[in-house]
């Protein structure tokens, strides 16, 4: 394992970076490391549309801003060789503490999605990049990172919140869910003091557009594939608990997308 020089000092993520610290150290549900159950059948959890294909074996795996112990070590499992990427050195604490408890070995890297320059281009096979370009004003250098490192036709697995869950509120106003955050560009920060499974504790959240997170990785020179939005709704749920706003705003949109092939005409698939 090794670890690159720390991150720079841009006052979003400096924010951002204190509150996933104080989440780990908190072991907030967001931190959560990975289970033995889930070990026993990593790619059922990773993988569950079957878009990896059933076997990544050998594969040269990114978990971008992926550490907390869980990501890493479900992709190893499966066979990979892994490089984690986070903002977070707190998190990426609970990465070293996992690889040593299950005798795994990860490359950990601390730094910041939008510069990953310490890579090499074209060096991996799939970028697997959970839940956090709310976290950046702009998208669009994550995107840029994301295709220079991937192989010609290699994978970009992603999730994003939702645009229209960032705009909505979190708790019912007279029988409804509302929209209260302008979405535009440059993306609009969602309003701070709210925390819950949808809001990470003093985080500051940008509200992107579709445009912004579809358009933005075809413009990157990525091909989209497919795409899901993960079922969090529960029939028999309280109002204003995440399962029951799910039942009417999607928390969340998953994205495969595949890096173009040398040469290859940029354009939009939905399968």
């Amino acid at each position: 394992m090794n670890e690159s020089e720390p991150v720079g000092n841009d006052p979003i993520e400096a924010i951002n970076r204190r509150a996933y610290d104080a989440m780990a150290r908190r072991d907030h549900v967001l931190t959560t490391p990975v289970t033995s159950a889930e070990l026993a059948d990593p790619l059922r959890v990773l993988d569950g549309r079957g878009w990896l294909g059933g076997n990544i074996r050998g594969w040269r795996v990114l978990c971008l801003a992926a550490g907390g112990g869980r990501q890493g070590p479900l992709y190893a499992a499966a066979g990979a060789e892994v490089t984690i990427v986070d903002l977070s050195p707190e998190m990426l604490d609970k990465d070293r503490a996992m690889a040593q408890q299950l005798g795994m070995n990860f490359r950990i890297l601390n730094a910041s999605m939008t510069d990953m320059s310490m890579l090499g281009q074209a060096e991996f096979d799939l970028v697997a990049h959970p839940v956090s370009t709310c976290y950046l004003s702009n998208v669009q250098r994550v995107f840029q990172e994301v295709a220079r490192v991937l192989r010609p036709e290699g994978l970009y697995v992603s999730q994003h919140k939702q645009p229209v869950s960032l705009q909505t509120s979190l708790q019912m106003r007279q029988g409804n869910y509302v929209l209260e955050t302008e979405i535009g560009k440059p993306a609009k920060p969602v309003p701070r003091g709210q925390s819950s499974r949808l809001r990470e504790p003093h985080t500051v959240e940008f509200a992107h557009s579709l445009e912004s997170l579809l358009g933005g990785i075809c413009r990157a020179g990525m091909v989209i594939e497919d795409l899901s939005e993960p079922d969090h709704t529960q029939n028999d749920s309280a109002p204003d608990s995440m399962a029951h706003r799910s039942r009417f705003v999607p928390p969340y949109v998953r994205i495969k997308a595949r890096r173009a092939a040398d040469g290859q005409s940029r354009r939009l698939i939905l399968t």
